[in-house]
């Protein structure tokens, strides 16, 4: 009696251990009620392009990336445009893993990096003579409501390529780039993968531009 009474309490003991075990890796799993979900851009390339001993395009300095105040936090904003446009709203339950400026510097440091030796600005290295000098102004990244169901990833900076002249930079080129990608979903995961196709996009025009305008640069004697 003592013995089968034994057994039967140690399978109970393990199948309630096994219970709780399966409950706390479920919680560990699970996000929690009110964790905000954190973003980013997708990781990005999964393997190294093959080396490249010279690169084929001239280096290019690349500076922070600006933004206002309401973009420089990790929040994922709104707007209403069909209610009131003029309101930038975040998300409760979703964040960035950085501000939206550092996300997209990262990615565009990677593209323009596949052709190009690109330094960081006063990182102490000193830049080749002539070498441009791209700064950005990030001046809207939020998804925008036209309707309760339908919107959209809105990105729009401002590029500007500067070079080295005595007594400070010379401008060589500005530009605009807007960027509207459609949300697949009228929520914050939908706005999310809309801003950073939007992302790609610029990054994709800006690797272009970077390019034309040092084509078109006279060359050096």
């Amino acid at each position: 009696m003592k013995s089968g009474a034994a057994r039967a309490y140690s399978t109970g003991a393990k199948a309630l251990f096994g219970l709780m075990l399966a409950g706390v890796l479920a919680g560990c799993a699970a996000p929690r009620p009110g964790t905000a979900l954190v973003y980013d851009f997708g990781p990005g390339a999964l393997a190294l392009a093959p080396a490249n001993r010279m690169a084929p395009l001239p280096p290019l300095v690349l500076a922070e990336v600006q933004a206002p105040q309401a973009l420089d936090n990790t929040s994922v904003l709104y707007r209403l445009n069909y209610s009131d446009a003029h309101v930038l709203q975040p998300y409760a339950q979703a964040r960035w893993s950085m501000p939206p400026a550092q996300l997209l510097r990262q990615q565009l440091r990677a593209a323009l990096s596949a052709q190009r030796a690109v330094l960081n600005a006063n990182e102490g290295v000193q830049s080749p003579a002539g070498a441009l000098v791209l700064r950005l102004e990030l001046e809207e990244f939020s998804q925008i409501f036209d309707s309760p169901q339908a919107s959209s990833g809105l990105l729009r900076l401002r590029a500007t390529l500067s070079q080295s002249a005595p007594g400070g930079e010379a401008l060589v080129a500005q530009r605009v780039v807007l960027v509207k990608s459609p949300s697949a979903s009228p929520d914050a995961a939908g706005g999310v993968r809309a801003l950073a196709a939007a992302a790609a996009l610029a990054v994709e025009q800006l690797d272009q531009w970077v390019q034309q305008t040092q084509a078109a640069l006279p060359a050096k004697l």
